[in-house]
């Protein structure tokens, strides 16, 4: 599914040069539900950002199903971040002005569905994410919890290989973290892969595995022996 190797990420030159990732090798087969943890400045947002397709890396190579991802032009990388990859973060991305459903639509209004078919699937996983009574909505009108479900649901729309998630419960309560943690489990039961970047220990045993980055480094890893 996902494989990286020697990945880094330098931003700057000469003196200024900060080196944000050193040499990251990963393989994440199709399926797997993986954390990411480790302090700020460690490299995990800026190895989200890379697999998401959102930066691209110094050196080093990464596959998406066999795919040489760094050989692409800008224009497939796009193509390739709307057809196959879905997107969460932590501060929701929702279109003020748009209804919840028109949110969810969004992503397949850009891959060329027909009105009505984007319409029926929109309704659908905003019904899988219990905000099927909640579709004319604005996002101003939800809590943060049904927000991030919204975004959830869109991050879905265009049945993506792999979901990525930086901090998606960072701006909520505990009882609205699970929840949200509750649809990345059932997610992860259908057989998406997942990788989640969280600080919370509790966040990430929801996960199958656990990566601990530091200085642009995978430092360690874990195994969640007894899944929630």
């Amino acid at each position: 599914m996902i494989r990286v190797v020697g990945l880094t990420k330098v931003f700057g030159s000469g003196d200024a040069a900060v080196e944000a990732l050193r040499g990251v090798t990963l393989d994440i087969p199709e399926g797997d539900f993986v954390a990411i943890m480790g302090p700020s400045g460690s490299g995990k947002s800026t190895f989200l950002s890379i697999l998401g397709c959102l930066e691209r890396p110094t050196t080093g190579e990464y596959y998406l199903n066999d795919r040489d991802v760094n050989s692409m032009e800008d224009d497939e990388l796009a193509d390739l971040r709307n057809r196959r990859l879905g997107f969460v973060f932590q501060s929701y991305n929702l279109l003020p002005r748009h209804d919840v459903l028109r949110n969810v639509e969004i992503p397949l209004v850009y891959g060329g569905a027909p009105r009505g078919e984007r319409r029926e699937r929109a309704e659908m996983l905003l019904n899988q994410v219990g905000l099927g009574h909640r579709l004319t909505h604005k996002p101003a009108e939800l809590s943060g919890g049904e927000q991030q479900r919204v975004a959830i649901a869109r991050s879905l729309a265009n049945d993506p290989l792999v979901i990525l998630a930086d901090e998606p419960t960072g701006n909520l309560d505990t009882k609205a973290s699970k929840e949200i943690m509750g649809i990345f489990q059932k997610m992860h039961k259908e057989n998406r892969t997942i990788v989640l970047v969280t600080h919370e220990p509790y966040i990430a045993a929801y996960a199958k595995r656990v990566l601990y980055f530091r200085d642009g480094e995978i430092v360690r890893e874990e195994a969640n022996d007894e899944l929630r």
